[in-house]
């Protein structure tokens, strides 16, 4: 590909950052990898992209062999344009240097449709800037595109039975707003090549267009003079609150400190826990949480999956779908921790067996310790309305939830060393440095879930039975985790 060459993907970023822009064609190597998280992301939305072929269906497929090789996907398209196909896939176009490639053409008539298939459940105004970079190349190439629309996902969907494509995906076009951005994006196109071209990377300093509408993969590269504890730690700040600082020259906490910045009393207190290096300790109301505890104790934490495609009956796209939990019980405050634990198979529906041992192991008195209660809170709310018959053993559990997160999140307990965050896994060093999540394999949710949905897409290359042991050591550190939290908490009145 000419350095001076486009592709869409090129287009959308120099119009978010032209430095970005430059730093991928001159200096790819100072990119960040993607983390496995942005590769699962990835992988999701080929996925979507391939079960919405569907919607117009024995269609012939333009993509290279080796996906690098844009030009014999142009050639391939042609090719099969010419030989008189009707539906064609990954379609791929060259116009004054611009190269894109559209998910799904469909003929109709003498003239063309164009569908591009996102895996989100709406349309964006960077989706709609996408298409408007598409419709340009191609319909400049020499073909007669008489529509463009955007396929995503229709959240509102319940999987009953076999899935339904054509419910499962919606379909709408832009063609109006993107007629109405075709002299921008000309003007774009010419700027970005005398970016590319231009003999020095563009002099842009960092803001809030490193971060959206995604987080740019040469941050890393741009903001290696920001210190690791800085503004941009501060908890609750706004971001343009934190650019604004930045501008100004307040950089590190001790510039916010010694300047006349607003803070929240949280925030402040943040800052001056930094500079004067201490604890903060509200032993009356962490008094007062710790009192209201009723034994036995049980300490709970539930991991899941939320795939675009639902994968079970009963659920929707992006639902999450618990598939393990691990549990820790304290009969009284002086008894032997108990544990209990459940990781689903990949071949079932996790949520059934979940559900009749979760009941069973909670029993029916004392309080249940969670992190962050919303997010099991909300998990046994939906699990009522997939088990109604069980749907009142689970609001009895509900109601028993009690929040660990809250004497953190409150700064009844603050120290330095948590960074101005109050989630578990800044909580547990701070004051529990002897437990570390370092140690593991499975280190955060977002890998546990990753990794056991491509075990049921059947696409995990490691050792599967040591991986299950990975995600039971994981989640039950999480319990083990509020079980020497709230060890410590006690020792603090």
């Amino acid at each position: 590909m000419p350095n001076h060459q486009l592709s869409k993907s090129t287009i959308l970023r120099g119009i978010q950052c032209s430095k970005s822009l430059y730093l991928y064609k001159h200096n790819y190597e100072l990119r960040s990898t993607d983390s496995s998280n942005q590769q699962s992301i990835f992988e999701s939305g080929t996925e979507v992209g391939l079960l919405a072929r569907n919607l117009f269906p024995d269609g012939v497929d333009a993509s290279s062999n080796q996906g690098f090789k844009m030009k014999e996907s142009v050639e391939k398209t042609r090719d099969y344009i010419d030989a008189g196909e009707t539906v064609i896939y990954e379609a791929t176009f060259v116009y004054d240097d611009v190269l894109v490639a559209v998910d799904i053409l469909v003929k109709t008539g003498d003239s063309w449709n164009a569908f591009e298939v996102k895996s989100s459940t709406s349309i964006s105004d960077t989706n709609i800037l996408d298409a408007a970079v598409q419709y340009h190349t191609i319909d400049n190439s020499g073909i007669n595109l008489n529509d463009i629309s955007i396929i995503y996902i229709n959240n509102s969907y319940i999987k009953n039975g076999q899935l339904e494509v054509d419910r499962l995906f919606s379909i709408e076009s832009v063609l109006e707003n993107v007629i109405i951005k075709q002299a921008d994006i000309q003007l774009e196109i010419q700027r970005l090549k005398e970016v590319i071209n231009a003999p020095t990377v563009p002099e842009i300093g960092i803001g809030e267009h490193c971060l959206v509408p995604y987080a740019c993969d040469f941050k890393e590269h741009c903001w290696k003079h920001i210190p690791k504890y800085s503004v941009f730690d501060i908890s609750r700040l706004k971001k343009a609150k934190k650019f604004e600082l930045y501008d100004n020259g307040i950089l590190t906490l001790d510039d916010v400190f010694n300047s006349e910045t607003k803070l929240s009393q949280n925030q402040a207190l943040q800052v001056t826990a930094e500079i004067e290096g201490r604890t903060h300790i509200n032993k009356q109301k962490i008094g007062e949480f710790i009192a209201e505890l009723r034994y036995p104790l049980y300490y709970l934490d539930f991991e899941a999956i939320n795939p675009a495609i639902p994968l079970y009956d009963n659920t929707k796209p992006y639902q999450q779908v618990v598939f393990q939990y691990s549990l820790h019980i304290q009969d009284s405050a002086d008894s032997a921790l108990i544990h209990k634990e459940y990781l689903a198979e990949p071949s079932e529906n996790p949520q059934s067996r979940f559900v009749e041992q979760l009941i069973d192991e909670c029993g029916t008195d004392g309080d249940i310790l969670v992190y962050n209660i919303g997010f099991e809170r909300s998990r046994l709310k939906e699990l009522m309305e997939i088990y109604p018959d069980s749907a009142d053993k689970l609001e009895s559990i509900i109601n028993r939830l009690t929040d660990l997160m809250i004497p953190f999140s409150k700064k009844w307990y603050y120290t330095p060393e948590m960074r101005g965050s109050y989630s578990i896994k800044a909580v547990l060093p701070a004051l529990v440095p002897e437990l570390s999540y370092n140690d593991l394999v499975i280190q955060e949710g977002g890998t546990a879930s990753n990794t056991f949905l491509s075990m049921i897409y059947n696409k995990y290359e490691g050792d599967v039975e040591k991986t299950r042991l990975h995600l039971l050591k994981y989640c039950e550190l999480d319990t083990l985790a509020m079980v020497k939290i709230l060890d410590f908490l006690q020792t603090t009145i």
